[in-house]
């Protein structure tokens, strides 16, 4: 017994020196990145079926380019078509790059890896886990989601490819995600974006070939991207709530905000913001709802707003605030989006889009969702509450 222990408490400290050296070279390696204002048409999803019906037919017209990243692509039918209608473009000459998250896309086997490549597809696994710091790269995760289709029609947002995005898991139902499309202004900058992954991965440097970078029209809707690489995001959501003056909605599938955050939301309320949060009342993956319950706990005291989405899945990744403005895109509201994954969002103002987002958020949250009480939170059990202490201890990595 008295060996196990020791054993027990080797691998503990292994596991805690190699996530803090992996974290440290990780943090020095990366640099903040500035995209100037854009100006695009655009397109908002919340459908799977509908995405992929125009997502589809995009990349069947394509002409040059398609440029693809995914954190998630599944061993199913639908992903099967994605995966044979990039072969098909491949081999009419069209030039496609796939790159998928290597821990995400776990279910893409060498044998459907070689079929991409011989079509002619050009394939590779970004953010693969390396030594020394094994432990901390399995955690290091590409969670961008980014298409660029000859240079001037761009997607991102919270939808991967797999059958659950379509409503056909048995077990979480209906999938609610927001996808935006947008064409003209602003590709450019999902192209670089894709780019800079595509060369950290591959080595291949494409950026300085103008053929990837057609002249843009101007379109309706004003955006600004904002990457981040596990770093940046929790300075960026403190201006955003400090300057909040009337309301903050959030929409996550996971909310873990950690100390900071969730004391400059306690604040906002203290002055008199309306705070409203959506997750979901389902959990696709172990201890991530229950890791939420301290934070949920504080916040119903304070008078916050707790709505539990029971249509399905609640998937949206949005915060929108006092109405005049939206960051929208794949960080999720936890400290895996905030200070591990690689992701990108983005800030946008204008009335005619946040009025639909927010529209959707409200709708979500008031017919599709049970509001949390402090009576049903005091309700939960002895195994939920036994849940929730070990989730708070391994929240950082969930």
């Amino acid at each position: 017994m008295t060996i196990i222990l020791i054993l027990l408490l080797i691998f503990i400290a292994w596991l805690a020196i190699d996530f803090f050296f992996g974290r440290l070279k990780h943090l020095n390696s990366v640099s903040k990145r500035n995209y100037p204002l854009r100006h695009a048409d655009w397109q908002l999803f919340t459908d799977g079926q509908e995405l992929y019906n125009h997502l589809f037919e995009d990349i069947k017209k394509a002409k040059h380019h398609i440029h693809i990243l995914f954190y998630i692509v599944k061993n199913d039918m639908i992903s099967h078509d994605f995966l044979n209608l990039l072969k098909k473009k491949a081999e009419e000459g069209v030039e496609v790059r796939l790159l998928l998250d290597r821990i995400g896309s776990y279910q893409i086997s060498k044998k459907v890896v070689r079929s991409l490549r011989k079509s002619g597809v050009h394939f590779s696994f970004s953010n693969k886990p390396r030594f020394p710091f094994i432990f901390y790269t399995l955690n290091y995760r590409n969670h961008r989601k980014i298409t660029v289709i000859d240079g001037n029609i761009g997607y991102f947002g919270g939808f991967n490819i797999g059958k659950e995005y379509l409503g056909h898991d048995p077990y979480l139902g209906y999938w609610q995600d927001f996808h935006l499309r947008i064409h003209g202004d602003g590709v450019q900058d999902l192209q670089t974006e894709f780019m800079l992954d595509w060369e950290k991965t591959t080595k291949e440097h494409l950026h300085g070939e103008s053929v990837y970078f057609p002249k843009l029209a101007y379109g309706s809707l004003p955006l600004q991207f904002i990457p981040t690489d596990g770093a940046f995001i929790k300075d960026l959501l403190i201006d955003l709530i400090k300057n909040a003056k009337s309301e903050i909605l959030i929409g996550t599938p996971y909310f873990v905000p950690g100390f900071v955050i969730m004391q400059e939301i306690l604040a906002a309320k203290k002055r008199g913001v309306t705070v409203k949060i959506l997750v979901p009342y389902k959990a696709d993956h172990p201890f991530v709802k229950e890791a939420a319950f301290p934070y949920f706990k504080v916040m119903l005291k304070a008078g916050c707003q707790i709505y539990r989405y029971t249509n399905g899945f609640y998937h949206g990744k949005i915060i929108l605030i006092d109405k005049e403005l939206c960051d929208f895109g794949t960080a999720n509201f936890d400290k895996r989006s905030f200070f591990i994954n690689d992701e990108l969002n983005c800030f946008i103002r204008d009335s005619v889009f946040i009025e639909k987002i927010r529209n959707e958020f409200l709708i979500d949250a008031f017919h599709r969702s049970e509001k949390l009480t402090t009576k049903k939170y005091e309700r939960r059990s002895f195994l939920q509450r036994s849940k929730e202490f070990f989730s708070s201890l391994i929240s950082d990595l969930l």
